[in-house]
């Protein structure tokens, strides 16, 4: 017989206690901060960062695997711990098909997406949108349109994230929180199974996870019905009804696929490190690396969120406004705390502090990621419009003021991360991405593999989806996702179609209508294609670019990634003494002033060489079979998987 209590009669519940406030956690944490310190100021005496290739990208240097841990680190922060157990807490097993699915769409960047931008010679997307069609319009659109993603679905959710868990730990309100976050990050890894039972006791127990406090004070909810509290009757389940399942399976098998291969294949903070690869196979076998990694969130993140909903249901899964607003600050649900509430309660002094110390590791890691890519497409696709004959230390200047901006506008952003989707911050990023990315990932995939494709059908495939795609974001937002308490007003029309539904309506839609203006208008002339389309990645014609008056100057420019950039050598040789407080600004920002000694410009037949290097996709046939081999072996092994949880 189910209990039904009253919100407000369980003294202490949602109390912030301090959790984390004994000397061994401390010193834990101080101590790696410390290592953290002495590693980044040596990265920063040794690492060349005084050109803008060598602080945008790692240099063409990076064997498979730092790739393909770069490139799982660069996806997996706060958000996926705080998020995927947050949605596995409040549904169960489905949201684990998010990453499962990039098992196979990261094999998509490795064979088919990375060849081409290797050949193509590009540090951007946008970048390789403006060689592509040729103009502005497009690779500025995607510059910006690529920034607000990086603010609102990126950046935001990491510092929201990080804040939720240091909130738990140290009982901090959530804005202090984040001010301790803008330095450091986060990764840990709890097997707390033997808390429920093993494995096979979470599957015996979650569906009877249910909070005991149903009945609000507010006379205007009352009573709450058990389908708002009570786990989903699929909740063990990975593909779900196709109309009535919070994840139903069309939506999850082609919507997602739309939405990730944006993020893998075509995204600025993914593709950046895949750019940094020795070479195409040691890429690939990054990429397969990957998606190994890949395999890990289920068990590491999303049956741990479900696993706390067990141990702790009135605070994980409260459904009583007033409750949940005591508990995590929010009235539309806390499960976003499942995954820190299981560390602080669970983990030992001493073990406590190395967790907390090791998440902030992997938060530090995701935001330099993507403040690193996000300062490059700004100073390098906008501002370099706005300037074009800005001198080496303005950009690296301009770059880390960028990131100082995007910082403020991302902490603006945190109430509305906060309360979207029924508290599940999980699914606010997927709903955002879906509704504003598969116009992009149509234009992508068409210019890869259509020639046909130009410039004035992307742009317009591009405006059309994006006002599609707000059609749909601003009434959400503007009316509020709801939750089952309180279900949003936002018309059904407008807002009932489930965000992966929407996804694959925006891409056929986008694309269809890049097609059609493409055959309408002229088609690019092949000399312009060539190592551009994947048709043409071998083709040794010489390839006339779109974008070849931006290439022009007066003067010799250094590459990076086969790609002219801005002159590496301080313009002003003879400059006057400047101060210690001006040089130590200078050391800091990667700037040193040029000095007698110092590397000349290169020629331009030493620029000829490295573009030609650059360039080069072919690889080594025996290795090449076994990298193939293992892609193989990795499909099996997620066909498996998902056919066992299905």
């Amino acid at each position: 017989m189910e209990e039904h209590t009253e919100a407000g009669s369980v003294p202490g519940l949602g109390d912030q206690r301090v959790l984390i406030d004994n000397p061994a956690d401390i010193l834990v944490i101080a101590a790696y901060f410390l290592l953290v310190i002495g590693v980044g100021l040596w990265s920063m005496c040794k690492t060349n960062r005084g050109t803008v290739g060598g602080y945008f990208l790692a240099g063409r240097s990076m064997v498979w695997w730092p790739v393909g841990a770069s490139l799982f680190a660069s996806n997996i922060g706060s958000g996926h711990f705080v998020g995927l157990a947050g949605t596995g807490a409040a549904s169960g097993l489905a949201v684990a098909g998010f990453e499962w699915n990039a098992l196979f769409v990261v094999l998509l960047l490795g064979w088919l997406f990375a060849p081409v931008y290797l050949t193509a010679g590009v540090i951007t997307m946008p970048q390789y949108l403006r060689k592509r069609f040729g103009g502005h319009r497009i690779r500025l659109y995607l510059s910006v349109l690529s920034l607000f993603l990086y603010i609102f679905t990126k950046i935001s959710v990491d510092m929201f994230s990080g804040a939720v868990f240091i909130q738990q730990a140290l009982g901090w309100n959530i804005y202090a929180s984040v001010i301790a976050l803008l330095g450091i990050t986060m990764i840990y890894t709890v097997t707390a199974f033997h808390e429920v039972g093993g494995y096979s006791g979470l599957f015996d127990k979650y569906l009877g996870a249910m909070t005991s406090l149903t009945v609000s004070e507010d006379p205007a909810v009352g009573n709450i019905s058990s389908s708002c509290y009570r786990p989903r009757p699929d909740s063990y389940h990975l593909l779900r009804d196709p109309v009535t399942g919070d994840l139903p399976w069309p939506a999850l098998l082609l919507g997602l696929t739309i939405v990730s291969s944006w993020y893998w294949c075509s995204d600025q903070v993914i593709v950046q490190r895949c750019l940094a690869g020795k070479n195409l196979t040691h890429i690939k076998a990054g990429c397969i690396l990957c998606g190994y990694l890949k395999l890990m969130p289920m068990f590491l993140m999303v049956m741990p969120g479900m696993i706390s909903r067990i141990l702790y249901p009135d605070e994980v899964a409260c459904v009583v406004p007033e409750v949940c607003k005591r508990i995590c600050g929010t009235e539309v649900g806390c499960s976003n705390i499942a995954y820190p509430r299981l560390v602080v309660k669970l983990m030992p002094s001493g073990l406590r502090g190395l967790m907390l110390a090791v998440m902030l590791a992997a938060l530090m890691s995701s935001l330099a990621s993507i403040f690193n890519s996000s300062s490059t497409l700004f100073t390098m696709d906008i501002y370099t419009r706005l300037r074009p004959h800005a001198g080496n230390r303005e950009l690296l200047l301009v770059g880390r003021v960028w990131v100082v901006f995007i910082v403020a506008v991302s902490v603006a952003w945190l109430p509305v991360v906060q309360a979207a989707q029924g508290g599940q911050l999980f699914d606010y990023i997927q709903a955002v991405s879906s509704y504003l990315a598969p116009p992009v990932s149509a234009v992508f995939v068409l210019a890869l593999f259509v020639p046909r494709i130009n410039e004035k059908g992307a742009f317009w495939g591009l405006i059309g989806g994006l006002l599609m795609g707000l059609a749909r974001l601003i009434p959400e937002f503007s009316f509020g996702s709801g939750n089952c308490v309180r279900p949003s007003v936002c018309p059904a029309l407008l807002c009932r179609v489930h965000y992966l539904y929407f996804a694959v309506m925006l891409f056929i839609c986008s694309g269809l209508l890049t097609l059609v203006v493409s055959l309408c208008t002229a088609p690019i002339p092949h000399k312009h294609l060539h190592r551009l389309v994947f048709s043409l990645r071998h083709s040794k014609e010489k390839r006339e670019d779109l974008d070849a008056d931006e290439l022009e100057g007066p003067t010799s420019h250094a590459v990076q990634n086969g790609c002219p950039e801005h002159a590496v050598g301080m313009e002003e040789s003879q400059s006057p003494a400047q101060g210690l407080f001006h040089q130590c600004l200078l050391w800091f920002c990667g700037i040193s002033r040029g000095e007698a000694g110092s590397p000349q410009l290169p020629t331009q037949e030493e620029v000829a060489a490295a573009a030609r290097r650059l360039e080069d996709i072919s690889e080594d046939p025996s290795w090449a079979r076994v990298v193939n081999l293992n892609a193989l072996l990795m499909m099996a092994v997620a066909m498996f998987l998902w056919g066992f949880y299905a």
